[in-house]
């Protein structure tokens, strides 16, 4: 790959309509050089999208893009963080105009959504992966951690969750669905993400602790109770399932082990103190954000799934990155 088609690459990422008055120095220098508003942390992540692992090989690249930026953005809503910037880290097994083109018009228009600028990073050449560092404001004390969760709790969801396991078992052709409205909306929602930025901004001074959904309800719900040092109750007959999924499925029980199981969700799982459950609620009804209670922290270790306040046994688990994989 000659330099002039990097000098190229660089090139399409210098024209975004994103222009913040924190950011001193952006793309074209060593380092970005921005500011940190006046009684505010900043909050930082990063994550990596690598093909054959978190997405196909062949994927739309304007929907590989989208998934990147709002899987990262995630992370920010899950601290109460509102985004600032992005840094993005790119490796192309070749050069693809084409690829390019669309990877940057989904970017970009997640991106300016939120109002983030790409402040930065890199681009070399092998196996395809795409690595983003965001970062946010969160105010002085406010940001959501996983660590606060009391006994007597509220567990909460927002939104619907098993949708983008059964979307992407239709991209891998592990079932099939004859009902092809269905299955584009369900292929869709497993890359289509939305970010919950604004639920995870309203839950400042509320939640207890919170995270975004991206191994699986089971799986992240889990850390929450390891680092509180507290136990859990999951009621599965209040998990939000979409009729899409139910649809999909063929038993309500199987959609509700997806709903437990499903990675890549990107939902917000968050506690409340139970006296604040009205307040959550009317908050988020008033936002448009839909919310559903789905079970509460307890004294005993571990997850407890409950049917009709019946305990049930399910093997359920969720993503492991280093056992699962998009071939």
């Amino acid at each position: 790959m000659a330099q002039g088609e990097f000098d190229l690459i660089g090139r399409y990422f210098e024209h975004q309509n994103v222009k913040r008055e924190d950011v001193d120095l952006a793309i074209g220098d060593d380092c970005a050089l921005v500011r940190v508003p006046e009684g505010c942390q900043l909050a930082i992540s990063t994550d990596s999208l690598v093909a054959g692992t978190h997405f196909l090989e062949d994927a739309d690249p304007k929907l590989v893009a989208h998934k990147a930026l709002a899987s990262n953005l995630s992370d920010l809503a899950a601290m109460g963080a509102t985004p600032a910037w992005v840094s993005l880290a790119l490796t192309l097994p070749t050069f693809n105009e084409h690829w390019l083109n669309q990877f940057c018009e989904g970017f970009f228009q997640l991106a300016e959504q939120y109002n983030v600028q790409l402040i930065g990073g890199d681009t070399t050449k092998g196996p395809l992966s795409i690595t983003l560092t965001v970062q946010g404001f969160v105010p002085n004390g406010q940001a959501l951690t996983r660590s606060g969760a009391k006994v007597g709790d509220a567990i909460y969801v927002t939104g619907q969750l098993g949708d983008s396991a059964a979307g992407l078992a239709l991209l891998l052709a592990d079932t099939s669905c004859h009902d092809l409205v269905l299955s584009h909306a369900l292929k869709e929602r497993h890359f289509m993400m939305t970010p919950q930025v604004e639920a995870g901004i309203a839950l400042r001074g509320i939640a207890s602790a919170a995270l975004d959904i991206s191994d699986g309800l089971i799986a992240d719900l889990g850390h929450i109770v390891k680092r509180s040092g507290v136990g859990a109750e999951i009621y599965i007959e209040q998990l939000p399932l979409s009729s899409e999924l139910i649809a999909f499925c063929s038993t309500q029980e199987q959609a509700q082990q997806l709903a437990l199981s499903s990675g890549e969700e990107y939902q917000l799982c968050f506690t409340v103190p139970k006296h604040q459950c009205i307040e959550i609620e009317s908050l988020m009804m008033a936002k448009g954000i839909q919310v559903s209670r789905i079970g509460q922290l307890t004294q005993s270790s571990g997850i407890v799934l409950l049917q009709q306040g019946e305990p049930i046994d399910w093997q359920v688990s969720g993503w492991d990155h280093f056992v699962s994989s998009h071939k």
